[in-house]
């Protein structure tokens, strides 16, 4: 009988050991004091890639000037009457960086930041019209967050600026699982894939390139060791069991 609580007692103490936590795995920014702010000032450009869908606004001059540049599809009814059309001015970039654009024709605007395209197609629209202003915006982008975080998904960002931070504030944070020393950013690249392993316990992502997430980025947040050996314990918990009377039965027929 004593040997069966001992057998008992190193099961529980077991369970209880694969489960643990750690302070130093959970806080974020461990070693925050030692980041040195001036050195750790990052700049944000988007860059326009292939697939990304964008909406160009022109406004200056006349509107007869910039009517061409601001397409019209369809006439709005509402209880019968006109309302005015319903503005079509949004533009795919295809595989080779490119849009077509009103009166412009072709013109190459992948590879550039948002600020490059639009001093790209003031220039172009200039012939036309007289010191334009141009809105443009990214409409289609979106960031995907998985893993151990409490509202996994895929989100799309208005405003085209996204820090990693935000991009987790989205999803709810990390839960007590995620391995925060092993989220995994994956990044489409000219044509390729970059994959950057982020540590959270460290302050060093702050200054880092990474820190702003680019459309299409995907985040993988990794469970920890506790998580994943929990899930293993859960699995195989009637198997030790059966294995753990087994053993017990085998005791009590020997020590009789």
């Amino acid at each position: 009988m004593r040997i069966c609580k001992i057998l008992v007692i190193l099961l529980l103490v077991s369970t209880c050991l694969s489960s643990c936590i750690s302070k130093k795995e959970v806080l974020y920014f461990q070693d925050i004091e030692t980041l040195n702010t001036s050195k750790n000032e990052i700049s944000y450009n988007t860059t326009i890639r292939p697939n990304d869908l964008l909406s160009i606004f022109v406004a200056g001059g006349s509107p007869e000037a910039v009517s061409a540049f601001n397409p019209t599809v369809g006439v709005t009814q509402q209880n019968g009457s006109s309302t005015g059309y319903s503005p079509s001015n949004t533009y795919l970039v295809d595989q080779y960086g490119a849009i077509e654009f009103p009166l412009v024709g072709s013109i190459t605007v992948g590879n550039l930041s948002r600020t490059e395209a639009l001093e790209k197609l003031k220039e172009a629209v200039s012939i036309y019209v007289k010191e334009p202003v141009i809105n443009l915006r990214i409409i289609n982008f979106t960031i995907s967050v998985l893993g151990e975080v409490k509202r996994p998904g895929t989100y799309s960002i208005n405003d085209e600026n996204i820090s990693l931070l935000k991009a987790l504030g989205l999803a709810g944070d990390l839960t007590i699982y995620g391995d925060r020393k092993n989220v995994v950013l994956i990044r489409e690249a000219n044509e390729s894939k970059i994959y950057k392993v982020i540590d959270l316990t460290s302050a060093s992502i702050l200054g880092s390139e990474f820190y702003y997430l680019q459309q299409n980025d995907v985040l993988i947040v990794s469970p920890n060791k506790a998580q994943v050996q929990s899930a293993a314990f859960s699995r195989s918990t009637a198997i030790l069991f059966s294995i753990a009377g087994l053993a017990l039965a085998v005791i009590t027929l020997f020590t009789r």
